[in-house]
């Protein structure tokens, strides 16, 4: 199975069971390279339905405080695209078999050069591919290429994303449209926006078909359940890392909070 296969399939078990597909975000290389994979293999055991792999990147424009802290301390630890790589074939051989999608921004895939980045990345066992900072009019070229390698390709929308142009994303995407659910960048939030389920019906509708996740804020087990009803799958990214720091990184506690989470996306 392909990525492209494997993260729709991913979709679709999650919808036969009458919940959202659930997809933890984590930084490699935070706190450390060995301690991510732990925590990423540790996420995949609790509940998750896909995992997003972040490539730490000097410049990340769609993070927010907790997720730049993050990557920063990565990238002073010197983890770089080969570590990410490196822990997503680690991940394959302690066993992880669902979903990974790679989230990185397009300077990194560049320097790599894309044929090399493709091709290594799923040599690694990378099944999907999110670039948050490449429009649509620039994306065709790695677009194309994703799919010829067999990765899921996620294009992201935003909330005031006009419904031609969501149909349009959504047309080119192998994977899911990521539907962020704020005009700003990523990071946990106490309340999410009151019109964030129209955003969610309007862009399902748009998608015609496309699984659309929404992320950016998804941070308590009660936004879940709220969403549980309206999106294909929910991302949760920043809430984890604030969790994991709030216990000096005790495995379970953070797997407390994500068991609740998985708990909160089942149908009452």
């Amino acid at each position: 199975m392909n990525g492209i296969e494997a993260v729709r399939e991913a979709f679709r078990q999650a919808r036969a069971q009458g919940r959202p597909a659930l997809i933890f975000y984590w930084p490699v290389g935070y706190p450390d390279l060995e301690a991510s994979i732990r925590i990423v293999a540790a996420l995949a055991r609790a509940g998750a339905d896909l995992i997003e792999l972040g490539l730490p990147f000097s410049d990340p424009l769609a993070d927010g405080p907790v997720i730049q802290r993050a990557t920063q301390r990565a990238l002073e630890r010197g983890v770089r695209t080969p570590h990410i790589l490196e822990a997503a074939a680690r991940l394959r051989a302690m066993g992880i078999r669902l979903p990974l999608c790679l989230m990185t921004y397009i300077n990194p895939v560049m320097a790599w050069g894309i044929s090399r980045f493709l091709t290594e990345a799923v040599q690694a066992g990378v099944q999907g591919l999110i670039v948050p900072d490449l429009p649509l009019e620039e994306a065709e070229e790695l677009q194309v290429a994703a799919g010829a390698a067999g990765l899921a390709w996620v294009p992201l929308a935003a909330p005031t994303t006009p419904d031609e142009r969501l149909a349009r994303i959504a047309a080119t995407a192998t994977g899911f449209l990521y539907l962020v659910s704020v005009t700003g960048i990523t990071g946990a939030r106490d309340r999410l926006p009151v019109d964030v389920v129209a955003h969610l019906r309007r862009a399902r509708r748009a998608a015609n078909g496309v699984p659309v996740a929404l992320g950016f804020g998804i941070s308590r087990p009660e936004h879940v359940r709220a969403l549980a009803p309206e999106a294909d799958g929910l991302v949760v990214g920043s809430a984890l890392i604030q969790h994991a720091e709030a216990s000096g990184f005790a495995q379970e506690a953070l797997l407390t909070f994500a068991r609740a989470l998985r708990e909160a996306a089942e149908p009452l």
